[in-house]
């Protein structure tokens, strides 16, 4: 049995299903002779449609982002051509008769034991690039690279050093019934992907991928953080019973889909949803969720090979908002950076990403990119029907000045559409808060802002001076700490005085000991994983304002997290004793 965080809760037993940077070893059977031919043919079709997909590429981020950027695609078609590279394929295919997939994997681990002898970091980046060119070969040649597995069958248990963005469509191929990751944290990707699917999930197990192999058995408490690696039989009985009721209770809570979100005093509660694509609006409404508080439109660039174009973005966000519940939408642009990364930026590196050239700064700076964005976002407000239902928001915003720039941009955009006979009427602009400074100056903020979303994630993250993926440090990223909670109450209690609508999108929302707290601070509109919305409204049927603003006085007086937490802890078994299998320590 191994220990690691408990970020998403529920009980799942499976098989192992393990992913090594997405690569899985290939088939080893070798090709007859006679196929050689026909096997070095795929290989140059397969090449040749890489070069081609570049350089479409690297055109279309010169014009969008900028000639810098789109270099990497010429460096990436420049490995292509090397005589090396294509005679270390070509050698595999004729002397060892490997199939391509083969031979491509091969080469791959040739390269990182060659660049792994290095001191020389430029030669060590290099490796980044040759991997980019491999999966993009291996993607026009057949599904041995990609994720899958075909000798593993379902229920799988997901098992990776850290789940990227990039890998969402992981979650969908498979009967995947839990994610186990040896990094990450509460609020890391993996995390928050498990949650909006409402898989169970640990993250933060150093060396599991040395002590787990495909095919394994094995078992994830997402409450407790417990993973248990081929458990005895009375163990996996115990579990399995377990998942039973985890999936009974899951049934259960679905039933109240079409209830509204009541007080047990009466106080209507707007429960949202944060989806990525157009599936999760879809099932954001199946989970009873009155609209979506947050699409993060980074996915459609980051799940895409090319460049999304101002067609294909708008034709995106029309299809995303015609599938929300009442099409109700906050639509954030791009939040990109971080560990959230596409290959039109090129390999620009930062000692520091979380605090550097991302979000609104890496918009700012791309200035076709992000018109480009916020024109598909408006045509697509103007032809669902009802653009006051549309709202657009900012991420990472932190000064004045930045918010006043977004208006004006916004603008702009809009007298440039009438100007070309495109409807683009007025729709709600607003702020993700989740920079300190931001919140600090939330009274300056509120005069330029129609609404503001309070994004916890990050800005539990930066107010704590702790990286929210680390979990060497997980332990100071804690949203119920006291300086978190104070800064909530003061965000929260200058929205409502100056009456703008206030939101919370991060992962607190769909906790019950946190949402209990942010509706005693007295926060009506919620945002999280669809997953958690059923379990969120029948909490909220056991809640009164007066219990909810007694459990903030008594909480805010409390001088650790620890304390907090326990106290919380002991509230909701009091409240809703059913909800204790998903209320997360």
């Amino acid at each position: 049995m191994r220990h690691g965080i408990g970020v998403s809760p529920g009980v799942a037993v499976g098989t192992a299903y393990c992913i090594h940077q997405v690569y899985v070893d290939p088939a080893k059977q070798k090709l007859d002779r006679e196929d050689i031919s026909s096997e070095l043919a795929r290989f140059e079709w397969a090449r040749d449609q890489v070069i081609r997909q570049l350089r479409a590429m690297r055109s279309k981020v010169s014009v969008q982002v900028g000639p810098e950027e789109a270099a990497i695609f010429q460096v990436h078609e420049a490995i292509l051509h090397d005589p090396a590279f294509n005679a270390k394929i070509r050698t595999a295919i004729i002397d060892e008769q490997m199939p391509t997939p083969a031979a491509l994997h091969q080469l791959l681990n040739d390269y990182k034991s060659l660049f792994a002898r290095t001191k020389d970091e430029y030669l060590r980046e290099r490796l980044s690039d040759v991997r980019d060119v491999v999966l993009r070969l291996s993607e026009h040649l057949s599904d041995v690279l990609k994720p899958e597995h075909p000798a593993l069958t379902g229920p799988l248990v997901l098992v990776a050093d850290e789940l990227l963005p990039s890998q969402v469509m992981l979650l969908d191929r498979r009967d995947m019934v839990g994610i186990v990751t040896q990094s990450g944290g509460r609020t890391s990707h993996a995390a928050i992907l498990a949650r909006s699917r409402g898989l169970p999930a640990v993250s933060g197990i150093g060396g599991l991928l040395r002590q787990v192999n495909n095919g394994d058995k094995i078992v994830v408490d997402g409450r407790t953080g417990h993973v248990w690696i081929n458990p005895d039989s009375e163990t996996e009985s115990a579990y399995l019973k377990l998942q039973r009721e985890f999936v009974h209770l899951k049934d259960q809570l679905a039933e109240n889909r079409n209830q509204p979100a009541l007080t047990a005093d009466g106080i209507s509660v707007e429960l949202l949803a944060n989806i990525n694509h157009r599936d999760d609006a879809q099932a954001a409404g199946a989970m009873g969720a009155s609209g979506v508080g947050l699409y993060r439109t980074e996915y459609l660039f980051i799940t895409h090979d090319e460049l999304p174009s101002e067609t294909e973005q708008y034709e995106d966000y029309l299809a995303v908002i015609q599938n929300s519940p009442g099409h109700r939408i906050a639509i954030r642009t791009l939040d990109l950076g971080g560990d959230k990364t596409v290959p039109y930026f090129g390999n620009y590196r930062e000692a520091n990403p979380f605090m550097g050239w991302r979000s609104i700064r890496l918009s700012f700076e791309h200035p076709e990119l992000f018109s480009t964005q916020i024109r598909a976002i408006l045509r697509a407000g103007a032809d669902s029907g009802d653009p006051s239902r549309v709202r657009i928001m900012f991420p990472m915003i932190t000064t004045l000045e930045e918010m006043r720039r977004v208006r004006q941009t916004v603008r702009r955009i809009q007298r440039d559409l009438h100007k070309r006979g495109v409807d683009a009427q007025d729709m709600p602009i607003g702020l993700m808060l989740e920079v300190p400074a931001a919140a600090v100056a939330i009274d300056a903020l509120l005069e330029v802002s129609d609404f503001v979303s309070i994004g916890s994630n990050d800005l539990v993250q930066y107010l704590m001076a702790a990286d929210r993926d680390n979990p060497k440090v997980s332990h100071l990223c804690q949203p119920l700490s006291p300086p978190v909670l104070r800064v909530l109450t003061n965000v929260i209690r200058h929205c409502n005085d100056v009456g703008k609508p206030v939101t919370l999108c991060g992962e607190m929302a769909g906790s019950p000991r946190s949402f209990v707290l942010l509706f005693g601070m007295g926060l009506r509109s919620f945002s999280m994983s669809p997953a958690f919305i059923p379990s969120i409204k029948d909490l909220v049927t056991h809640l009164t304002q007066a219990r909810a603003k007694k459990i903030v006085d008594h909480a805010l007086r409390l001088k650790t997290t620890a304390q907090i937490n326990r106290y919380l802890g002991q509230q909701i078994a009091d409240i809703a004793p059913n909800l204790e299998m998903l209320d997360l320590a």
